[in-house]
């Protein structure tokens, strides 16, 4: 018996696909039908034992003298008869005073009993005489399939809101300006770059062109992209100035975009000294005067004027930065809060389904065990 309950538990699973496909199967006149039942007829009533005929074999085991009444060979516990107090190997001898002969006289009268009532049973256990009372149980209220419905828990991760931070973009450039060549030349942004046509901001702006200059002479403009100087490739001021430096020769292919397009110029310059120096052009360097000192100086001085506010923009800069940082550090610690809240909270429904769960299992678990009783 005990392997039958739980070959039953085992195909718990099984049993209920058939039940829920049962469901949806067409009835037909001439189809046979199935039902669970502990009898025939009568009523409803469930004691939760099952039963054997006491044989001569048993008498020994069960201490008793005379072949009479009915052995209990198993019993569930959630059931009345478990309830009460009832045990394994006791021996039914009466019902409500009534002797016990078999089996199915005790099976008849506990169906004959309505659902609720109160009986009386006579037992031998381990052969001493005893009485218990049982409240017998109604089995189609007992075991219901009415049972709590578990929903689906979906597990919704929180959703992360962090808020716009405007970072002023800070670039540096610098300029490079040739007195032999007539060019002034800057480094460029990626974003100034997408605009002069140029991809990743590789290469660099011409930023002037000194009027009746070589560069003026072969045709630069301002505003030409400077891309690559005999095939080299330019990045920046400083790939620049190594190719005129590094050139063969007093001329140099420069590839450049202007408007957009790839176009070749020729540059001529100075021939180089031995040294690898470029060489003196007095007539095109601009001679140095006085005045140009006394202009250096004054740009000198206002640039002295400038420098407290230089460093009090960059104060407030690293201040604005530091503001910032503290601010999406106080949200980042915000969103794993409140991730963590709903975290907790997916984990205590989950919780809940599982008990409900483990409540529904072994309610049916019991109910299958009813099935196997036989009263």
């Amino acid at each position: 018996m005990r392997r039958y309950v739980l070959t039953s538990i085992a195909l718990l699973p099984l049993l209920l696909n058939f039940s829920q496909a049962a469901q949806n199967w067409p009835v037909e006149s001439s189809a046979q039908s199935f039902a669970f039942s502990s009898d025939e007829g009568g009523t409803s009533s469930y004691l939760g034992v099952d039963i054997a005929d006491v044989t001569t074999e048993r008498l020994s085991a069960l201490k008793l003298k005379e072949e009479k009444g009915v052995e209990v060979t198993m019993v569930d516990q959630d059931a009345p008869a478990g309830k009460a107090g009832i045990k394994e190997h006791d021996v039914i001898l009466s019902m409500n005073g009534t002797t016990i002969e078999s089996g199915a006289q005790l099976r008849r009268m506990i169906h004959e009993t309505p659902p609720g009532r109160v009986v009386s049973f006579g037992l031998s256990r381990d052969g001493q005489p005893m009485t218990v009372k049982v409240q017998l149980a109604d089995k189609h209220k007992e075991f219901s399939f009415v049972g709590p419905k578990v929903k689906d828990v979906p597990m919704v991760m929180p959703e992360v809101h962090i808020p716009d931070i405007d970072i002023p973009s800070i670039n540096m450039v610098v300029v490079t300006q040739s007195a032999r060549s007539g060019l002034t030349v800057e480094n460029i942004t990626p974003q100034l770059g997408e605009f002069f046509g140029v991809k990743n901001g590789n290469g660099v702006l011409v930023r002037a062109v000194d009027k009746g200059s070589r560069a003026d002479k072969a045709g630069f403009h301002a505003g030409d992209v400077i891309v690559k100087v005999n095939d080299q490739p330019i990045h920046d001021t400083s790939d620049f100035t190594h190719a005129i430096r590094s050139r063969n020769g007093n001329s140099v292919s420069v590839g450049l975009i202007r408007e957009k397009k790839e176009q070749n110029l020729n540059l001529t310059l100075p021939h180089l000294k031995e040294s690898g120096l470029m060489e003196e052009e007095t007539f095109d360097a601009p001679a140095i005067r006085a005045e140009s000192a006394v202009e250096l100086g004054q740009l000198e001085n206002e640039i002295a004027k400038l420098r407290p506010q230089i460093e009090l923009a960059a104060q407030q800069a690293r201040k604005s930065a530091e503001e910032l940082r503290r601010t999406f550090c106080d949200e980042q610690k915000k969103i794993r809060e409140e991730a963590r809240r709903q975290a907790e909270e997916q984990r205590e429904k989950l919780r809940s389904e599982e008990h409900k769960l483990r409540m529904e299992m072994d309610r049916m678990r019991r109910q299958m065990r009813s099935y196997r009783m036989d009263i």
